[in-house]
C-alpha cells in the first residue's frame, strides 16, 4: 500500500467530505509501514474495505414545533465495520452536521472501540437537527420521528447507538422509549440509557474521567504529578464537564472553558462549588458559558477558543478542527507539556505536526477519549446479563481499560529516540485487531 495513492483515490471518489478525508490522512500514513509487513492484507485490498463503510443510512427527518410548523432535517447512520462485534457508536444533533463528518467519526470510532478490546465494532449517526432552544416536546417529538426512520436497522446485536453531541441523557430516553415502542422488546439497543431502564453507574462522566485516566498514564511516563497543574479545558458540555470533575478530584487547577459563543478565563480556578454552577447552568438552565463569567466577574472573550491562555496542560473537549496549527503554537511557547484530546479529531494536522515536533506528550481522541465507548461497552454487558454493576466496580475496569490503552500506544509508538508517537501507536494497535478479524472472515 501507497497511503498517498489511496488517500487521493478516495478524494477523488469522496470530493465533498473534507473531514472524512483528513481522517483517513491522518491514519493511513502512520499504519503504512506495519500493512506493508503483510502482504495478504494488500492481496485482498484491506485497505479500501476499511475505510468505506460497510453501509451508509440516508434519510429525511420531519417532526412538528409547538407552533404547528412542520420542519425537515436530515438523518444518518453510518455502519462502517463490525469485524470484532456490533456497530457502536453515538448519535449527533447539531446543525453541523453532514455525511462527511458523520464518516469520519464513524472510521475513527472503528479504531477507537478496537482499542478498548471489547467486542464492539464502529459506527455514527446524526441529523443536522439541534436541540439548542427547542423545547423538551419538540425534541421529543424529532427523537420520535427520527426513530421511526432508523429503527429497523439497529438492535442489541446489530447496531447499539449512544449520545454524542447534542444527545445526552434526555434525547436517549426519548429515542429508546420510540424504539421499544416499535419493536415490541425491551434491550439494550442503545446505552447512555438512565439508571432506571438500564444505564451504566459512571456513563455519563466516563468520557472526561477516561481522558484524565489516559492524561496521568502520560504524565507518569515523564514522572510528572497532575497535582497542581494549570489546564485548560474548551467546551462545557458532558466531557468538559466530567472532566473538570476528575482534575479537581485530583488537585488541578482549571482555568478555561468554551461553548460555541466564546470562552471564560477564571485565574483563580474553578472549584467544586463553580464547578456546581456550570453543571446547573449547562444540563439544567441551558445556558451560555457568558454566565459563568458574568457571575463571578472573570473574562469572557466572545468568539475566541482558549488555547492563547498560559497553562501546562490542554485538554481540547469540544469539536473536531478546535486547536489549529496558529493555536498550537501558541500553546507550545506558553509552555504545555501535554495535549489530551477529550473531543473528537480537536486538532488539526498541522496542530499535530507541531506537538510532536515540540516532543510534548500529545494523545490522539481515539485513544484519550475512548472511556465513553469503554463504559458503554461495559452497560452492553450489564444489559445482557440483566445486571448492574457498583459505581467503583465500573470506575476500575474504566481506569483499567484506560491504562491498557496507553499501554499498547506506548507499545506500538515508542520511536527510537524513546519518544512515545501516540498518534502512531494508537492506530496500529486499533489497525491490527479489525485487520486480523476481517481476514480471518474472508472478504466480504
Amino acid at each position: 500500500m501507497k497511503a498517498i495513492e489511496v488517500i487521493e483515490s478516495l478524494k477523488r471518489r469522496f470530493p465533498n467530505e473534507p473531514e472524512y478525508i483528513q481522517a483517513v490522512s491522518q491514519v493511513l500514513p502512520t499504519i503504512e509501514e506495519t500493512y506493508n509487513q503483510h502482504p495478504e492484507f494488500e492481496k485482498s485490498n484491506l485497505i479500501e474495505r476499511l475505510c468505506i463503510p460497510d453501509r451508509v443510512y440516508e434519510f429525511r427527518v420531519t417532526w412538528t414545533d409547538d407552533r404547528g410548523q412542520v420542519h425537515t432535517n436530515m438523518g444518518y447512520r453510518i455502519q462502517h465495520n463490525n469485524a470484532i462485534g456490533p456497530y457502536k457508536g453515538g448519535l449527533r444533533f447539531h446543525s453541523s452536521v453532514n455525511l462527511g463528518i458523520l464518516k469520519f467519526l464513524a472510521f475513527e470510532q472503528t479504531f477507537k472501540n478496537s482499542l478498548t478490546t471489547l467486542p464492539m465494532g464502529g459506527a455514527k449517526g446524526g441529523s443536522d437537527f439541534s436541540p439548542r432552544g427547542k423545547s423538551n416536546a419538540e425534541v421529543m417529538r424529532f427523537c420520535q420521528a427520527f426513530m421511526t426512520e432508523l429503527w429497523r436497522n439497529i438492535g442489541p446485536d446489530v447496531d447499539v447507538p449512544a449520545g454524542d453531541i447534542g444527545v445526552g441523557g434526555r434525547e436517549v430516553g426519548y429515542l429508546f422509549g420510540m424504539y421499544k415502542k416499535l419493536t415490541h422488546e425491551y434491550s439494550g439497543t442503545f446505552t447512555g440509557k438512565g439508571l432506571e431502564f438500564g444505564g451504566s453507574l459512571i456513563r455519563p462522566e466516563a468520557t472526561g474521567y477516561g481522558n484524565v485516566y489516559f492524561l496521568q498514564e502520560m504524565l507518569a511516563t515523564k514522572g510528572i504529578d497532575i497535582k497542581g497543574k494549570t489546564v485548560c479545558v474548551s467546551g462545557s458540555g458532558n466531557v468538559a464537564q466530567y472532566t473538570v470533575d476528575k482534575l479537581i478530584d485530583l488537585g488541578a487547577k482549571v482555568v478555561t472553558l468554551s461553548d460555541s459563543n466564546g470562552y471564560i478565563y477564571d485565574p483563580d480556578g474553578i472549584d467544586r462549588e463553580k464547578w456546581n454552577y456550570v453543571m446547573e447552568l449547562k444540563n439544567i438552565e441551558r445556558g451560555r458559558i457568558r454566565e459563568y463569567a458574568e457571575k463571578y466577574n472573570v473574562k469572557y472573550v466572545e468568539g475566541g477558543r482558549p488555547w492563547g491562555e498560559k497553562c501546562d496542560i490542554a485538554l481540547p473537549s469540544a469539536t473536531q478542527n478546535e486547536i489549529d496549527g496558529d493555536d498550537a503554537r501558541k500553546l507550545v511557547a506558553n509552555g504545555v507539556i501535554a495535549v489530551g484530546e477529550g473531543a473528537n479529531m480537536p486538532s488539526t494536522p498541522e496542530a499535530i505536526k507541531v506537538f510532536q515536533d515540540a516532543r510534548i506528550l500529545y494523545s490522539p481522541g481515539k485513544a484519550s477519549n475512548a472511556g465513553g465507548v469503554s463504559v458503554s461497552g461495559l452497560e452492553m454487558s450489564q444489559n445482557s446479563e440483566r445486571l448492574s454493576w457498583t459505581r467503583e466496580e465500573v470506575d476500575q475496569k474504566l481506569h483499567s481499560i484506560m491504562k491498557n490503552i496507553h499501554a499498547a500506544c506506548v507499545q506500538y509508538g515508542t520511536e527510537k529516540d524513546g519518544y512515545v508517537n501516540y498518534v502512531k501507536g494508537a492506530n496500529v494497535a486499533g489497525f491490527m485487531k479489525v485487520a486480523k478479524a476481517m481476514m480471518a472472515q474472508g472478504i466480504l
